[in-house]
């Protein structure tokens, strides 16, 4: 019978233990030597643990088995040498057996097991996979154990930070400690980014000039630099990703302000457009317009014609291959937009006026009732404050239980608790916001002539504050307006239409407090 060998180990002290993949080797060509139906086919002779969900090599020694059309035999030393848990990669092996293709050799255990093997065979096996199963889980639960005490100790289980080195202490453990060779430029480090005066690139290349290298010795990639920069660990706080940060108890190498100053700086990086993206700011519609059949965006692309002149064109990127490519011009996609802009110009002021007139004498009657209510909740505040005093004085007069006491005061409690909440959300309601029918109008009248005086970069920013779900259908631009734009086009529709002049007052009540539209005229 042709026979597999399967020698596997999983960490050093089974190696030097007595279990090293030489000796189960030795082992088993001893124990197929002096059975005299078994035939060496081949060796599968590797390092994986028997404990984890995927295991790769045995996998490869599953399909190596299955292939054979006669019976073959695995034969592993030990059955904890095979597997440690009932669900990975032993319910393949227990269906090739009870269709009687394989048998299983385990010669330090003296176990066969094959089709028709006995029950007290299959129970010990169980028992030992068992016993591995428990084996493994209570080396894992130790291991746990053994990082939590670490992490409420403040220490470090994994390899030291670059800028920090491993030392032996006289009790036989180790320690973390700053770097003498790199902790320093670990720090100059973290200043020069500070300054705001160095790129990632930049510094990268400065510090490697100076000498800073990795804990190998060889040169540190451009990425180290990011991840060294974004690394609370030289501040005083270790990360666990089960945990979440914790202090550790290490000398840190820079401050929690030189830290926070860094970070402060890759935040405006990020905000601020690099000179490499300038070329892209040419652009107005650049990233906002998807194709409306096949999802991709319109890229832009600029043709200069014989005679010198800039053109636009727009077109689908048709990643998915299910366009034509169709190439638009910029001026066409703008066509309907400044349609828009139009019909804003046309506004009555006589509308506006209206608008505004009779929004301020709907918030003078709400003003005056909202005044009334807040002037009743203060007093029915008040007269609550006076009802727990006289509760104290009986509590401390012993004239009502102490039971009966913390009842009625919680009860009490509550009700001034519940008449904060109200007394919040009178305060905080808006009678102004006739305010915002002037800034919006006013805005959207003039919002051609801004947007004609902008740049391109600018005019992106305008399109995408009032523009909603734009897309581009062929050569055609189909958009939706944002409120309260859209309302604004439905006034400029019908200025004197009931509907449009209620949808409008319905938008302004809808977005007021949620939106600003002073910071979009002062950002243009």
């Amino acid at each position: 019978m042709k026979t597999i060998i399967l020698a596997r180990v999983s960490t050093q002290e089974q190696k030097e233990a007595g279990n090293s993949l030489p000796a189960q080797q030795a082992r088993m060509r001893g124990y197929i030597d002096r059975v005299p139906r078994l035939e060496l086919d081949k060796e599968f002779i590797f390092d994986e643990s028997a404990y984890k969900e995927h295991r790769k090599e045995f996998d490869k020694v599953i399909d190596y088995v299955s292939g054979f059309k006669e019976v073959v035999a695995l034969c592993c030393d030990k059955v904890d040498r095979l597997t440690r848990d009932f669900l990975v990669g032993l319910p393949d092996l227990e269906r090739l057996r009870r269709d009687g293709k394989i048998e299983l050799h385990f010669p330090s255990d003296n176990l066969v097991l094959h089709r028709d093997s006995p029950a007290t065979d299959l129970f010990h096996f169980n028992i030992a996979v068992s016993l591995a199963q428990y084996y493994s889980n209570a080396i894992s639960d130790n291991t746990k154990r053994a990082f939590e005490t670490k992490r409420r100790n403040g220490e470090w289980a994994g390899k030291p930070r670059i800028g920090y080195i491993n030392i032996d202490l006289e009790n036989g453990k180790k320690d973390i400690v700053p770097d003498p060779e790199r902790g320093h430029l670990l720090q100059k480090l973290f200043e020069l980014y500070a300054t705001g005066s160095y790129s990632i690139t930049l510094l990268w290349e400065k510090m490697t000039k100076t000498g800073l290298r990795g804990l190998d010795g060889q040169k540190l990639a451009r990425s180290n630099i990011e991840l060294i920069l974004q690394d609370t660990f030289y501040y005083g706080m270790a990360y666990s990703k089960k945990h979440g940060q914790y202090p550790h108890r290490y000398q840190p190498l820079i401050t929690k302000e030189l830290f926070d100053k860094c970070q402060e700086v890759r935040a405006s990086r990020r905000r601020m457009p690099s000179k490499l993206a300038s070329a892209a700011d040419n652009f107005i519609f650049k990233g906002l317009l998807p194709c409306k059949k096949c999802g991709c965006l319109y890229t832009p692309e600029m043709k200069i014609k014989k005679s010198g002149l800039k053109f636009i064109y727009y077109s689908c990127t048709n990643s998915k291959h299910i366009c034509k490519r169709v190439y638009v011009p910029e001026k066409t996609l703008l066509e309907p937009i400044q349609r828009v802009f139009d019909k804003f110009r046309k506004i009555p002021r006589e509308v506006q006026k209206r608008l505004v007139a009779e929004l301020r004498a709907l918030n003078d009657g709400e003003a005056e009732f909202h005044s009334r209510e807040i002037e009743r909740i203060r007093t029915d505040y008040d007269k609550t404050q006076g009802r727990i005093q006289a509760l104290l004085d009986m509590r401390l007069d012993k004239s009502i239980t102490s039971d009966d006491y913390d009842k009625k005061l919680q009860e009490l409690k509550d009700r001034q608790y519940r008449l904060n909440v109200e007394l919040d959300e009178y305060t905080k309601a808006d009678h102004e916001y006739h305010v915002y029918v002037n800034t919006v109008i006013n805005l959207s009248r003039r919002i051609a002539n801004i947007f004609e005086s902008s740049e391109p970069m600018e005019k992106r920013a305008i399109l995408g504050f009032i523009l909603q779900n734009p897309t581009v259908s062929g050569k055609k631009l189909e958009f939706t307006m944002r409120k309260p734009f859209d309302a604004v086009l439905e006034l400029a529709t019908c200025p004197t239409g009931l509907r449009a002049l209620h949808a409008f007052r319905t938008a302004i009540w809808e977005i007021k407090g949620s939106i600003s539209p002073f910071k979009i005229v002062n950002y243009w």
